[in-house]
């Protein structure tokens, strides 16, 4: 669903950037809050596991394909404000080095598929979890319904940022129709994806998934013939635990992905692509201002052979996402560590 230059008209384009960039802003300090020593080296692995997912477009129609948005993936694994984040920086590097995404439009883009599908996964996602039994199975579940929905939901965002500023006079209730059918399909996918990884994850260490946090169903005592949750006892300091092995492991699933299994992506048009050429919308698109990239439309130039040409572009892409991912959100990690000992060393002197 990356939106190109041209299709949305240059106010509205800078008022989504506007938008995205408060949005980035309320993340970055939402996210000292979230990172912490499970979630900080892990936040930049998550980002670099979705640029790769999202090179695998798999088919959801006859001429037409779909890929992860991640947003809800981002968000249940690392928390929703690093989420935000981790998103930005995947549709950054992709704008900047790969050609996808219109540079006017990354404000569109990070609103789109970063704000929203985060706000609307995240917020179905806590509440499931409050209402189902508090079990393993109920996050994989939430997860589930939570990234399921976040897609339309970004495709009827998108139908409002374009009844806005479109660049083609276009029936919006067909705009809608068609966007809202064809990521339904999508979403499916999405919350396949999404829920096998977060049920993966999970399985081995259910302590760095930030939205399974707090689920340890209460201590039941019969008093009187009835069952009673048990005063909470207070908790016991978590020992620290390793998370290299995760995180290697995660780095090369997505190398695997990106470098040779996106070889194997569907190469038809997705759901966005489709919608613009059979309702008209692309009829002012610009030609990306990176076209020249040497990384453009995920190939490395000078390279024939596509198979090598398109896995080292992958390859090249999540060490890209990984460095730079990784490097924020430590930067915000430390800020986090920096101003609580400042706010300690004021405490003491008082």
């Amino acid at each position: 669903m990356h939106v190109p230059d041209g299709f949305i008209n240059a106010p509205v384009s800078a008022g989504a950037g506007l938008v995205a960039a408060a949005a980035v802003a309320i993340s970055l300090r939402g996210a000292r809050r979230e990172l912490d020593d499970r979630t900080a080296p892990l936040a930049g692995l998550v980002a670099a596991f979705v640029f790769a997912v999202q090179m695998l477009n798999f088919p959801v129609a006859a001429g037409t394909s779909g890929h992860l948005l991640g947003g809800a993936l981002a968000a249940i694994l690392v928390g929703p404000y690093t989420g935000v984040l981790c998103i930005a920086v995947v549709l950054l590097l992709q704008g900047v080095l790969f050609a996808d995404g219109g540079l006017t439009a990354l404000g569109v883009n990070i609103t789109v598929m970063g704000a929203v599908t985060v706000v609307v996964s995240y917020g179905i996602f806590r509440g499931l979890v409050r209402v189902l039994p508090r079990t393993r199975r109920s996050v994989t579940v939430a997860s589930f319904v939570a990234s399921l929905v976040s897609v339309p939901a970004a495709a009827v965002a998108f139908t409002a940022v374009y009844a806005v500023g479109g660049t083609t006079d276009v029936p919006l209730t067909k705009v809608l129709a068609a966007m809202t059918g064809v990521h339904v399909l999508i979403g499916i996918g999405e919350a396949l994806i999404t829920t096998a990884t977060v049920g993966a994850v999970i399985a081995v260490r259910p302590d760095l998934v930030y939205g399974a946090r707090g689920l340890t169903a209460p201590l039941k005592l019969r008093v009187g013939g009835e069952l009673v949750d048990a005063a909470p006892a207070a908790p016991a300091p978590a020992p620290a635990r390793p998370t290299r092995k995760v995180w290697l492991a995660g780095l090369g699933t997505a190398l695997v992905l990106a470098g040779g299994i996106s070889y194997y992506a569907s190469a038809s048009p997705d759901g966005l692509e489709r919608v613009a050429a059979d309702q008209g919308i692309d009829k002012k698109v610009e030609e990306h201002a990176a076209a020249d990239s040497p990384l453009a439309d995920y190939g490395v130039s000078g390279l024939d052979n596509a198979r090598l040409s398109g896995g080292l572009a992958g390859t090249i892409g999540v060490g890209a996402t990984v460095l730079a991912g990784t490097g924020i959100f430590w930067a915000v990690r430390r800020r986090r560590t920096h101003a609580a000992t400042a706010g300690a060393r004021t405490q003491g002197s008082d």
